[in-house]
């Protein structure tokens, strides 16, 4: 397998040069995995299909799914490209490299537990200032027209949140110079977290089942269907900072309440 890759990789460096890789390579490799991880959320929404693990009976609309999808590729060509583009000479001068030989899987997997644990902490901080008053009218409320969230919405907002809570996810790299199939790896276990949290269903094996301080679509799909000052669970991945900062008491609450209603349904039969 370690061998496959590395001609795989000695096959993208020969053919293409760093700033390829790292600026065209990453923005088609990320808008890849977003769309196809995505997109099949839509159509099990249209069809009805596996909706008793759907959170909430609400749909959407094909029209306000089609809005979604066009906003989407605006942004992602006048945003994220030339973020990616500008960000480039950083990441270079700060150690990335895309040369063989490839790091060891212990550096790879070191470096990405870091990135989810420190864009954790970021975005928390930097979400729950979005939730003021005036942020969320005038940037935030872009992301939380859809109260009832798909795939796709993960990355539906504000030109201003894109740059402003992307930061959260390109300081890790940025600060550690990683390899580029280390950012590329990350980027895509971002990206199929941030899609999952936001797919609308709780599958019975969602990762939240098996991991408890992982948040998913259960824990961010409460944060979209109340109001913004009442919303709480403000963290990407994991549930720890809402719970150190008491920013989930009305999530456990309902939570609770739900597993009380089935034990008293399982006594009355």
């Amino acid at each position: 397998m370690a061998s496959l890759v590395e001609s795989g990789w000695r096959y993208l460096i020969t053919n293409f040069n760093d700033f390829q890789l790292a600026c065209l390579g990453s923005f088609f490799l990320h808008e890849s995995v977003f769309f196809l991880s995505g997109l099949p959320f839509i159509f099990l929404e249209r069809a009805g299909w596996l909706s008793k693990y759907k959170i909430q009976t609400k749909n959407n609309s094909p029209a306000a799914q089609e809005k979604c999808i066009t906003r989407l590729v605006l942004y992602h060509c006048c945003v994220n490209l030339p973020v990616m583009i500008i960000s480039y000479p950083v990441f270079k001068f700060m150690g990335m490299r895309s040369s063989l030989p490839l790091p060891s899987w212990k550096v790879v997997s070191t470096q990405i537990i870091f990135y989810f644990i420190l864009e954790d902490f970021v975005f928390y901080w930097g979400h729950r200032v979005l939730h003021t008053k005036w942020l969320y009218k005038h940037v935030h409320s872009v992301h939380h027209e859809y109260a009832t969230p798909f795939g796709l919405t993960s990355e539906y907002a504000h030109p201003a949140e894109i740059l402003f809570l992307g930061f959260a996810t390109i300081i890790g790299p940025a600060i550690t110079g990683p390899h580029l199939i280390t950012l590329w790896l990350w980027m895509v276990l971002r990206v199929l977290e941030t899609v999952e949290a936001h797919c609308g269903y709780h599958f019975p094996w969602s990762l939240s089942n098996f991991l408890p301080v992982y948040g998913g679509a259960d824990f961010h799909d409460y944060h979209h269907r109340l109001l913004y000052t009442k919303s709480g669970n403000y963290s990407s991945t994991f549930v720890y900072m809402d719970r150190i900062f008491g920013t989930d008491t009305g999530y456990r609450k309902l939570k609770a309440l739900k597993k009380t209603g089935v034990e008293d349904d399982g006594k009355e039969m």
